[in-house]
């Protein structure tokens, strides 16, 4: 795969940008407001979408639902539809709506591999049954997305949305495969978040374009998903060691201790291994066990090491390259939703 690099001069800039995006940047709610007719009606539909006969599947992925995010990825689906065709379009709001299903399928397998008790602050489906329950109504959820995607009769969206579920497991068993590995690679790490994160970005943005007929745009498209998708992750790495617990609904460090090849972790212990081998060989055991009784004391190597500023330059860069792939794309105030969105996304570092 091949990828852009921004110069230092960029790196540097990009960060003295980023501090004045602190008073700039609009809210998310600002961002959603955009589309804020169509935002709940495609709310309504990822619940409405549910049918299943049997009550336990029913209950568990309401719950799910109910304990998601900021439907982020419908979100930019919507922008991208009315980006190309400034009207309500039920298609659109259709398949953001299983935009979000698929990304809660996502979510409730992940929560089982890591044997996770909470997200966002809430019980998780396994914690609330077990695991036998989240896997399958799981994979209902992905099931029933891909019921409703042939209703489109549309085989590009059909090809597009399988091909990209495919990529996605293979991130995750990536991911897997590399569990507990201190030896894994940056190169490992974007070939993961690459399926497991952008990848359904990708597919949030280019499902628009088919649906609009605006297939000419599908490479910007892919560019601008998988770019702001590795951004939007490496961000996220870099906050299990710097962010506020409580906001993210999950311990400082979890990723650590569950022995995730994080670009932090794997950019730590390649510095530390030319200026503290004895930090190196803590950090080396504690990813390759996944026992961290010192876990403040290993977040503070982490800190140290320098590696949450090359994090944090990887993912200004990442959103730079975002940005600029919005260059080609209809200039409207559609398209300025999702560059807000990549502001916003990199103004958590700060």
């Amino acid at each position: 795969m091949t990828r852009t690099s921004l110069s230092n001069d960029s790196f540097n800039d990009s960060f003295n940008e980023s501090a004045s995006l602190l008073l700039s940047t609009p809210s998310y709610s600002d961002i959603q407001s955009i589309v804020a007719d169509d935002f709940e009606i495609m709310d309504k539909q990822v619940f409405g979408s549910l049918n299943s006969k049997v009550q336990l599947v029913m209950s568990v992925s309401q719950h799910v639902i109910n304990a998601g995010g900021k439907r982020m990825r419908p979100l930019i689906t919507l922008l991208c539809a009315r980006m190309f065709h400034d009207a309500p379009s039920q298609q659109a709001m259709h398949l953001a709506a299983i935009t979000e299903m698929l990304h809660t399928a996502t979510l409730v397998h992940d929560d089982v591999i890591d044997e996770s008790g909470q997200r966002r602050g809430k019980p998780t489906a396994n914690a609330t049954w077990d695991n036998a329950t989240a896997v399958l109504v799981g994979d209902y959820l992905i099931a029933r997305a891909f019921n409703l995607l042939v209703s489109f009769q549309s085989l590009p969206l059909l090809q597009l949305f399988s091909d990209g579920t495919c990529d996605i497991a293979e991130g995750e068993v990536l991911q897997l495969q590399h569990q507990h590995n201190p030896a894994a690679t940056e190169d490992d790490y974007l070939r993961i978040i690459d399926g497991k994160t952008s990848r359904l970005f990708m597919m949030a943005t280019q499902g628009a374009a088919i649906l609009q007929d605006q297939t000419q745009h599908l490479q910007a498209l892919a560019d601008f998903g998988q770019h702001f998708g590795n951004a939007f992750q490496i961000v996220d790495d870099v906050l299990d060691y710097s962010g506020d617990s409580e906001v993210m609904g999950k311990n400082l460090g979890d990723d650590l201790a569950e022995g995730k090849p994080t670009l932090p972790t794997i950019k730590a212990l390649e510095l530390l291994k030319d200026t503290d081998q004895n930090g190196y060989e803590q950090l080396r055991i504690a990813v390759q066990t996944g026992k961290t009784p010192n876990a403040e004391q290993l977040i503070e190597l982490v800190r140290g090491s320098g590696s949450l500023d090359y994090c944090k330059l990887r993912a200004l860069e990442e959103t730079k390259l975002a940005q600029q792939a919005l260059t080609t794309l209809p200039d409207n105030r559609y398209r300025q939703g999702l560059y807000q969105l990549t502001e916003l996304a990199s103004a958590r570092l700060s």
